[in-house]
């Protein structure tokens, strides 16, 4: 993954990310809201750009007036935001890419393929609005003109409060992480846009309206919708797969407005429009290191605090897992019960991530054990890893104390010269494992 840079548009610098160096380059256009930086610490989200960039030249950028792009005054009409796509595509030496807009970011991906042909080798609509105007007319629209006034009129007091993400993915209804994405949700709103930025934003977006533009284009189109998209109305969809000459429709089951938690329906139909095949059923065989974490004794403490005030305390503590999982650049696997799972690129930034946890947890009463391995994964698709990797890694945090962080020989040796410092804790027969293997804990 690239660092954020800038492109030049006219007189507006425009803030972009490249991800990955597959053979097909990919604009993602997204809606709404964005900030690359922001956006990149949703576990999700980053492994659905990661997925996207295993067969792309994934290219992200912040539109004008939003994220790390200038500020701009007014509101910012099409075709200079079209302009904005122009100068990245140049500033990464893109000649020819594929355009994927998603819902608001819809207009703009059918605008630019449309006037550039040339620059577009194929078109994707995911969640795509065609008029956010609801009326006799069109009945698929987001809302009635009274009704986006009083929206307009009630930005200010809601604005940062990430109430969004319960519209955007119902599917995290349930999700004991909801609070965590809320939370994330309002921070993203606060860093991608003021208030009356996106009163602005909005004005302009409700006006919008594509359908005269939809017969002029002329380039490969795939469009993707769930049934029961909560934001932009399915019908929209519809309209665009009779209208758009050519194109293929997918609509897939669900309520979901974004595919970044089941993506691999949509994944598998980009991946197939863009290369002529769906991914390989064989798994990445990778080396990686796995981190586990186990919170010590909770089947007693949430018997003693009982369901609500352990609930709670779970949720605190899964929220500070997280954010040393983000700080340290770890991916989050998977969360049972009380433990986390997570996979780093390197040894010595999950070992730094583990101490961080163990000090984060016990100011909340907290212990944990923590154990780290590094050897050979499999990756699967949708995030999930296996192999044996991952079954002596649970196997080292379970031989480990409270407060206690274990790691293997393997990482031991691998992080030599990082300053760590360890105490021989013996050989091991870990279970499930036959060979015993030779553990040591982090004390500096």
């Amino acid at each position: 993954m690239s660092e954020v840079a800038f492109a030049r548009s006219g007189d507006v610098h425009i803030a972009y990310r490249v991800v990955g160096d597959g053979p097909v380059d990919l604009v993602y256009v997204q809606g709404a809201y964005t900030h690359v930086d922001v956006e990149w610490e949703l576990p999700a989200y980053r492994r659905y750009c990661e997925r996207l960039a295993e067969f792309t030249r994934l290219i992200l950028f912040d539109k004008r007036g939003m994220g790390m792009s200038d500020r701009v005054p007014g509101t910012t009409p099409l075709e200079e935001r079209m302009d904005d796509i122009r100068a990245v595509m140049d500033a990464v030496g893109s000649e020819s890419a594929a355009i994927m807009g998603e819902s608001e970011g819809g207009p703009l991906a059918m605008l630019f393929a449309a006037a550039h042909p040339e620059r577009t080798r194929g078109l994707i609509l995911q969640g795509a609005e065609v008029r956010e105007l609801k009326d006799e007319e069109w009945p698929f629209g987001e809302a009635t003109a009274e009704e986006h006034a009083e929206y307009l009129a009630s930005i200010a007091s809601r604005w940062g409060m990430g109430l969004s993400i319960k519209y955007v993915a119902p599917s995290l209804a349930l999700d004991p992480a909801l609070p965590a994405y809320q939370t994330w949700f309002a921070k993203l709103q606060r860093n991608a846009a003021t208030p009356s930025t996106w009163e602005g934003f909005s004005r302009m977006a409700f006006d919008i309206d594509v359908r005269e533009v939809v017969p002029t284009i002329h380039v490969p189109a795939l469009i993707i919708h769930t049934v029961g998209d909560q934001v932009c109305n399915v019908g929209n969809a519809r309209w665009l797969a009779q209208h758009l000459d050519g194109a293929r429709y997918v609509e897939l089951p669900g309520e979901d407005h974004v595919p970044w938690f089941d993506p691999e329906p949509t994944l598998g139909e980009i991946r197939e429009f863009l290369t002529g095949s769906r991914e390989p059923q064989e798994p990445d065989r990778v080396l990686a290191t796995v981190l586990f974490t186990d919170i010590v004794g909770s089947t007693e403490l949430a018997t003693r605090m009982g369901d609500r005030r352990w609930r709670d305390l779970l949720e605190s503590h899964h929220a500070a897992v997280r954010e040393e999982l983000v700080r340290y650049r770890g991916r989050e696997v998977d969360t049972a019960g009380d433990g986390f799972l997570a996979v780093f690129d390197g040894p010595a930034r999950a070992i730094r991530a583990a101490r961080a946890i163990v000090d984060a947890v016990q100011r909340l009463g907290l212990h944990i054990r923590a154990g780290v391995h590094t050897g050979e994964i499999e990756e699967l698709p949708g995030g999930d890893i296996r192999g044996i990797a991952v079954h002596i890694g649970a196997r080292v945090a379970a031989a480990g104390g409270p407060d206690e962080v274990l790691v293997s020989s393997s990482v031991r040796d691998l992080v030599a010269g990082s300053g760590f410092a360890f105490v021989d804790r013996g050989m091991h027969a870990l279970k499930g494992v036959e060979e015993e293997r030779r553990l040591y804990a982090v004390t500096a």
